[in-house]
């Protein structure tokens, strides 16, 4: 698993290199604020697929005696960077666009600007899937966080083929740093969800209420003798999510037929949730529950 995330990580940097280079040189040819801005965008986008690139390596390393719960949270540290880093991006774009709009220049090269965003937007729709496909299958939050950083790319680099397309048409060159405005603030909505999304499991904010239903389905369908549980706490890292909750048995059974009611209940909850270590806190309960 870990190979694979590593692979795939691999093949966004090399991709955004690519789109780096290719957005820089008709950016600067054109004179195109909103390809420069994309340009940008996509240097945030190797940036983060750098950090992912080596959070992913990090978080899949085994328990050591300094990081006994793992090294999942390495990948929602990534995903905070990598939140930051398109905030800034925005920004530093929306200062470009203003600019332009005061001091307005000549576009020249609009029908190869085109041709580099539309190309640009095709590549991504690539690389996304493939990011997103992976992401899914490992639960890896730093290579969701690189698809949808070229998510977005995919709707900019779009907006911003078809605001040269409309330029080209209506010869409006202020059209230019709107649609890089707009690219803006689609990309400031992106640091928002991915920020928030990344930063929560860092506070051990509890799995959500999907799964916890999910968790205690498990173990309503494997207590057999037992009473009932309380204190169910969950919080993920990474990839991993943890359980633990007390379970109160008869306090008649032996260890043995605890531990064996215990381990039934991880295993089914194991067989539901992927990725997921759960701990159970034995209570003895003198009351018997009627059938």
């Amino acid at each position: 698993m870990a190979n694979k995330k590593v692979r795939t990580a691999r093949l966004s940097i090399i991709s955004n290199t690519f789109l780096i280079i290719m957005k820089t040189v008709v950016g600067i040819l054109s004179g195109s604020v909103s390809i420069i801005s994309e340009a940008i965008h996509s240097t945030m986008d190797l940036l983060a697929a750098i950090i992912a690139f080596f959070s992913v390596r990090i978080s899949d390393r085994k328990p050591d005696e300094k990081h006994p719960y793992g090294h999942g949270k390495f990948e929602n540290i990534s995903g905070v960077i990598e939140a930051l880093l398109i905030f800034v991006a925005a920004i530093w774009i929306m200062y470009e666009a203003v600019n332009k709009i005061l001091h307005q220049e000549e576009i020249d090269n609009l029908g190869w600007g085109f041709i580099v965003m539309f190309v640009s937007a095709l590549i991504n729709i690539i690389i996304s899937r493939r990011l997103y496909k992976v992401a899914k299958e490992t639960d890896s939050i730093a290579l969701e966080a690189d698809a949808l950083h070229l998510k977005v790319d995919v709707y900019t680099s779009f907006g911003v083929a078809i605001g040269l397309l409309l330029i080209m048409v209506t010869g409006y060159r202020i059209l230019d740093p709107i649609v890089a405005i707009l690219v803006a603030i689609l990309i400031l909505r992106e640091s928002f969800i991915l920020l928030k999304t990344a930063y929560s499991p860092l506070l051990d904010v509890k799995l959500p209420d999907d799964e916890i239903a999910i968790i205690k389905q498990a173990i309503e369908s494997k207590k057999m003798g037992c009473v009932s549980f309380h204190q169910l706490r969950t919080r993920k890292a990474g990839h991993l999510r943890y359980v633990d909750l007390h379970l109160e048995v008869p306090a008649s059974l032996s260890v043995k037929e605890s531990h064996d009611i215990c381990d039934s209940i991880e295993k089914e909850i194991e067989t539901k949730l992927k990725n997921v270590e759960v701990n159970i806190h034995v209570e003895p309960c003198s009351v018997i529950r009627g059938d």
